[in-house]
């Protein structure tokens, strides 16, 4: 794919989204890494490019454009607004050695709080115009109804923060849900742990980066863990109906709206998504034939909280998706500095378009 045809079709989308009232703004490519790893934490090193800089301190290779565009917002953007952008975006590529690790994000972003349903559905319908004919399925989910379902389990406070943190990474959540229901079995080496009455004197020297207090406080913790009752059965088993949800839209919400009796806290998220599906038919989506899947999402960057959508090509099911996005309420807040917005927004890939269209082709 040649990087001209790229730049063209960019471009282009760039235009559409400015036609539809957004102001072009742009990014540096070098971020101060400190931002994105007081969000992420130690975990975006291994999806980004890190590099030391004399003056400046630890920096990235932007992985993507939103954290810049909200905290130029944040900064002194004025309300409502709507961005869009152009560029190349770089994302480390272990796990999938075939991807690029540097690619082209075309962007529209919207922070308006007068009307948060009404946005995501502007976003969705204008990325469902813009890509209309491409032959793209879509797919829709909500992180808010299952981070609402997780935050109304039956336990402490400490184990419901820690699944929630872990809500985007799959294996890891259901590893903690497996040892907070009692499913699986403590390891004999925490046994040992918890067992003993001074853990710390094993007389070999503490080496790492930690105090002999912070350890202490770790491995009170894990006893006050351990002392903790399992979630019960019932509890897991609503969690799990939960992410099965895989229907179109009228169906996942009637099924999400039958679970909700059984856990309350899911009610105000699943009235949003109610909400949305009726602003997405008044901008003319055909919500009776939009896939909804409550677990959609769970591997995006970690600041979705609430829908999320992407577009995929059923004749390349290897590719990426063609484009991506999702709402950002909380990162508004975290990079506001006390200050907040509602936020939605989404990416086109322009290479993945044009890969899709030759095998159209």
């Amino acid at each position: 794919m040649s990087s001209l045809k790229a730049n063209s079709e960019a471009l282009r989308l760039r235009a559409a989204f400015e036609k539809a009232g957004a102001t072009p703004v742009d990014c540096a490519v070098l971020q101060p890494a400190e931002t994105l790893l007081d969000l992420y934490g130690e975990d975006i090193r291994t999806r980004a490019y890190v590099t030391q800089d004399p003056a400046r301190g630890e920096q990235m290779l932007r992985p993507d454009f939103t954290v810049p565009v909200v905290q130029m917002h944040m900064a002194d953007g004025a309300e409502p607004a709507r961005y869009t952008y152009s560029g190349v975006v770089f994302r480390r590529q272990e796990e999938n050695p075939e991807r690029d690790s540097e690619y082209l994000q075309t962007g529209y972003e919207v922070f308006d709080r007068t009307d948060p349903e009404a946005a995501d559905a502007e976003v969705f319908a204008l990325f469902a115009d813009t890509l209309g004919g491409e032959g793209l399925r879509a797919a829709t989910g909500d992180m808010g109804i299952l981070t609402a379902a997780v935050s109304s389990l039956k336990t402490s406070p400490q184990r419901r923060a820690a699944l929630l943190r872990h809500i985007w990474r799959p294996r890891r959540f259901r590893a903690l849900m497996d040892r907070y229901s009692g499913r699986s079995a403590v390891p004999q080496t925490r046994k040992a742990l918890l067992a003993s009455s001074d853990p710390l004197d094993i007389g070999v020297p503490v080496i790492g980066l930690r105090s002999e207090v912070e350890i202490a406080d770790r491995i009170e913790a894990l006893r006050a863990d351990a002392a903790e009752p399992p979630i019960s059965q019932d509890q897991v088993d609503m969690i799990d109906e939960v992410l099965k949800v895989s229907e179109t839209c009228p169906y996942a919400l009637a099924n999400l709206r039958d679970i909700a009796v059984d856990m309350p806290e899911m009610e105000q998220a699943v009235d949003r998504f109610a909400r949305r599906c009726d602003a997405l038919a008044a901008r003319g989506v055909n919500v009776d034939t939009l896939d909804f899947e409550a677990s959609y999402g769970r591997t995006s960057m970690e600041y979705y909280d609430g829908f999320v959508f992407g577009f995929y090509s059923e004749a390349r099911p290897d590719l990426p998706p063609v484009a991506s996005g999702g709402r950002y309420d909380a990162l508004t807040q975290r990079l506001g500095q006390d200050k907040s917005i509602p936020a939605v927004g989404g990416v086109i890939r322009p290479d993945i378009l044009l890969q899709v269209r030759e095998a159209q082709s």
